[in-house]
């Protein structure tokens, strides 16, 4: 018998991906229409959703879309079948599609648009071109009897506590005497009801992650012998792991302009490309990003990037770029439709994993308003 995933199960896994809380403050992401309470069949992916995209998911009888530009981004005054956005969103809700939008958190995301970006352009040794969020950070502290501390230092680890740079398991302990007064109804691992007992304890600190930080502290306490656990959890001003839009990385050598400008139009599988520099100079450090990189610009020179590829630059921003000695390629705004591929690649890893028939599509419509004429 067939398994189906539930759509809060689905959405669950992949905000574990890309979360909400990497998104710029105004996106308009998550569920935009219909219900995730329900099984899904089928997931499509698609980089827009525009009526062809709503019309071949009702035809292949689609679930859920799973969707970059969120449909909804502007308030609408009205919900009109008839026309507009109106007419995708009753199509979705007459079909019962749930629609999903996953867009600045997919940029930011670890492996998200971006990194897959830079991934397919083949650049090394990639970082993050704008910081935008970082991790809060925090310590655990847990007494422990010294029987135990090593058990609970282990459990700790394996939730993934005390990772540190390229160090994981990182911990510290000060030994010390614990004492405690059991009272009545209490049920004491060690000593008797109404006598104060005193025994030897491991203090052990670690540093966790805020989004293992539950997690991590249901483990300790099922791992404890302790009725009642003492822990302490105290926030940290040291920055956590790091997230940001775009990213910059090197090319395996140094190659002219207008020879590296053919090969991302290769790469990309575009029809053209508008370019901003001499075609002369040299490039070796690239920094891309998907969307709208106007914002970029000081980002990608001071960090001493040749080229910044971007889906989308103004004209007068074109101009800064010159005058700072910055090479751009607009390779227009659709190379995010990458996202595709990578998307439906973890949701099938997920549905897997979750022993799920689930199946996942890709969305064939056109949806690139843009194309040249030459």
């Amino acid at each position: 018998m067939a398994q189906w995933i539930s759509g809060d199960r689905l959405i669950q896994r992949f905000e574990a991906w890309a979360p909400k809380k990497l998104a710029y403050e105004h996106d308009k992401i998550g569920l935009l229409v219909g219900s995730l309470h329900k099984k899904v069949k089928r997931v499509m992916v698609t980089l827009d959703l525009l009526e062809n995209v709503a019309d071949e998911a009702a035809e292949k009888n689609v679930d859920l879309i799973i969707a970059h530009h969120p449909l909804i981004f502007h308030p609408l005054k009205n919900v009109r079948s008839d026309e507009g956005q109106g007419k995708i969103v009753t199509k979705c809700i007459k079909h019962d599609i749930a629609v999903y939008a996953a867009h600045t958190n997919l940029d930011i995301a670890e492996g998200g648009v971006n990194d897959m970006l830079a991934d397919q352009l083949g650049l090394k040794d990639t970082d993050i071109l704008q910081p935008t969020y970082s991790e809060p950070l925090y310590k655990l502290a847990v007494y422990v009897p010294v029987s135990h501390a090593e058990h609970i230092r282990d459990v700790l680890g394996d939730a993934g506590a005390g990772a540190i740079g390229k160090y994981t398991r990182c911990s510290f302990s000060t030994h010390g005497e614990g004492a405690f007064l059991p009272q009545s109804g209490a049920k004491p691992y060690k000593g008797t009801v109404d006598k104060i007992e005193k025994t030897s304890e491991e203090k052990i600190e670690a540093v966790v992650p805020e989004h293992l930080l539950h997690i991590t502290i249901q483990k300790m306490i099922k791992a404890h012998p302790y009725e009642e656990v003492a822990y302490d959890v105290i926030p940290l001003q040291n920055e956590g792991k790091k997230y940001g839009l775009g990213r910059i990385g090197k090319l395996s050598e140094a190659i002219p302009f207008k020879d590296y400008c053919l090969l991302v139009k290769e790469k990309l599988g575009l029809e053209g490309l508008r370019t901003v520099g001499s075609p002369e100079n040299m490039v070796k450090t690239v920094a891309v990003s998907g969307g709208d990189g106007n914002s970029l610009i000081p980002y990608a020179k001071y960090q001493g990037a040749d080229v910044l590829i971007t889906g989308d630059i103004y004209y007068h921003t074109a101009h800064d770029a010159l005058l700072c000695g910055l090479n751009v390629i607009d390779a227009g705004h659709h190379i995010e439709s990458v996202m595709k591929q990578g998307v439906k690649d973890f949701l099938c890893k997920v549905i897997a994993e979750e022993k799920s028939d689930t199946e996942v599509l890709i969305s064939k419509a056109v949806t690139n308003p843009f194309h040249f004429v030459v």
